[in-house]
């Protein structure tokens, strides 16, 4: 009992000690790891789905994968030359196997498919939305505008920044960092537009399922519901030239009441 009491005991020693070196991090488990090969973790109901459905395609691509190698392997075996000594029967139809290799996939299709029906309306699907946030994608950097508040400024300058990434430096991710975070509130329907000013870019963040081009002359727009708070990163992913790698995207999503007061401090600079 003694020895269990110390081991409990020391467990949590090393558990507090190791919350305590990754404090500073926890705000960014958003963040994509190291040699990291599936999704990151979803923020949107919008990437949740992007998931799921994955999930269920993948149940049939592993089903046919597995039955597909097993009668290639049957077909090896038993039809090599060295095992195989009776004659071969040459034949040219097979109805049933035509209607099996014909109706089986087809109704995988259907059962793939269907589900698909639902999440790309979801994506396409413009609801009312509470903010509206403009991006604008240039070499190399992002410039974003609340333009609901333009109004709120004598001069109708708004809410407009430019937003850079910034070098290394401690609790940085490489490439990632910028010096001017988007900040969006949670449990909010919000509505981007996007565009560019040179050349194509793209504005994706994989947390929120969002991966939109940005044309030049062109506005295309996208509707976000962050669900949690965190901070979000993403890149331009559409080559735009030789810094087409430092481009990052980051975003903050914080509660309705920080947005606000951050919404406030911004109107008064």
């Amino acid at each position: 009992m003694k020895f269990i009491l110390t081991l409990k005991i020391f467990i949590k020693t090393i558990s507090l000690f190791l919350f305590l070196i990754l404090e500073q991090h926890l705000s960014f488990l958003e963040a994509p790891s190291p040699w990291q090969c599936g999704f990151q973790v979803p923020a949107t109901p919008i990437m949740e789905g992007i998931i799921n459905f994955h999930n269920h395609i993948m149940f049939f691509m592993i089903c046919v994968g597995v039955f597909v190698l097993w009668l290639i392997g049957r077909c090896l075996i038993l039809y090599k030359s060295s095992t195989n000594l009776k004659k071969v029967d040459n034949f040219t139809h097979a109805t049933a196997v035509e209607v099996v290799w014909t109706v089986v996939p087809a109704i995988i299709l259907m059962v793939i498919a269907i589900p698909s029906f639902a999440l790309l309306y979801s994506m396409d699907e413009m609801l009312d939305s509470s903010i509206t946030l403009k991006v604008i994608g240039h070499q190399w950097y992002w410039n974003y505008e609340y333009s609901d508040y333009n109004h709120l400024k004598e001069d109708n300058s708004g809410i407009n920044f430019d937003s850079y990434m910034l070098v290394d430096g401690p609790g940085y991710f490489r490439l990632l960092e910028v010096d001017n975070r988007v900040i969006l509130p949670i449990n909010t329907h919000i509505r981007v537009l996007i565009t560019a000013a040179d050349v194509l870019h793209s504005w994706a963040v994989p947390s929120f399922g969002v991966k939109v081009d940005a044309c030049p002359g062109r506005l295309n727009q996208t509707t976000v519901f962050i669900k949690k708070p965190g901070i979000f990163f993403g890149q331009c992913s559409e080559l735009c030239g030789t810094n087409h790698g430092f481009m990052p995207i980051c975003v903050e999503a914080v509660t309705m009441f920080d947005y606000t007061s951050w919404i406030e401090r911004k109107l008064e600079i």
